[in-house]
């Protein structure tokens, strides 16, 4: 049912195993190596094709520092925007989605089952479809170019996701602690804070952590309800660093070094949650 693990296969197999490994994963990181090693270039490179031979010039401080001048662009208003969409974003889409799989998996109601799908059906439509109507949704709602208008969309659009994902966690709960609480006099709300929200924390950082990524890279929506500077986040804002007359290649990837920073940062932080989080139930005694 499961593959065989790789210590029990044959030589030649392992010797394959150990061959292929490294040429997968260099391919695989082939072209972050690229940005990475185009990030540090100087301008006169790109100007002569020198794409993917070794720089003739290092550029880095020079690059870095370009990218945060205010007088190209506002990065650093991009990066507080960034901060500003997906904190609050993750935190409640992870709130919300927790005390939905709570419901659907520890209370047992008429239409449960029915709204489960609902969650899990919203996962499979396409999200350009979604452009048209959310857009005038927001326009109704004056909300337009605005952190706000983000913030509530990806909250939402997350939620989905989120509840599929943490109400299977919740069900592999004992339905015995649940029990014991009530019978002891908690309410619904100390058994939701107290007993399963400790109990599911690696589920919780997972989650987060995958949100995270969602939110903090998505380019998609914050074309579609941003206009102005004061509302992009730094994945929009990027198109910010190419040049009047010819593009700065080297400047744009010193700026998506720059973007996908925090996300790194973030699965490196909780990596062990992360993990934690993946096969958390996985084991039954």
């Amino acid at each position: 049912m499961f593959p065989t693990p790789i210590q029990r296969t044959s030589a030649p197999v392992r010797v394959i195993y150990r061959i292929a490994l490294p040429v997968v994963l260099l391919f695989w990181l082939l072209p972050m190596l690229a940005i990475l090693i185009t990030s540090i270039r100087g301008n006169a490179d790109i100007i002569a094709g020198n794409y993917w031979g070794w720089p003739t010039e290092f550029k880095m401080v020079e690059n870095y520092s370009e990218v945060f001048n205010p007088a190209r662009s506002p990065m650093l208003l991009y990066l507080r925007n960034s901060i500003i969409i997906t904190l609050p974003s993750v935190f409640f889409a992870v709130f919300f989605s927790a005390m939905a799989g709570y419901g659907l998996a520890i209370h047992k109601f008429k239409g449960r089952i029915l709204i489960y799908a609902m969650f899990i059906a919203g996962n499979f439509v396409p999200f350009q479809i979604l452009m048209i109507p959310v857009r005038t949704i927001f326009s109704n709602l004056d909300l337009l170019d605005t952190l706000l208008a983000l913030i509530i969309f990806h909250t939402a659009f997350q939620i989905g996701f989120a509840t599929f994902f943490l109400r299977n966690f919740i069900a592999d709960l004992p339905m015995a602690l649940v029990e014991s609480a009530r019978i002891e006099g908690a309410t619904e709300l100390t058994i939701f804070f107290r007993v399963i929200l400790p109990l599911i924390r690696p589920a919780l950082a997972s989650l987060g952590v995958l949100l995270f990524t969602f939110i903090w890279n998505d380019f998609f929506w914050a074309l579609t309800l941003v206009q102005s500077d004061a509302a992009r986040p730094i994945t929009f804002g990027l198109q910010a660093l190419r040049g009047q007359w010819s593009i700065s290649w080297n400047l744009i990837a010193a700026g998506s070094v720059v973007a996908a920073v925090p996300s790194i940062l973030v699965f490196f932080v909780l990596q062990r949650q992360f993990i934690q989080g993946l096969t958390f139930g996985g084991v039954k005694g």
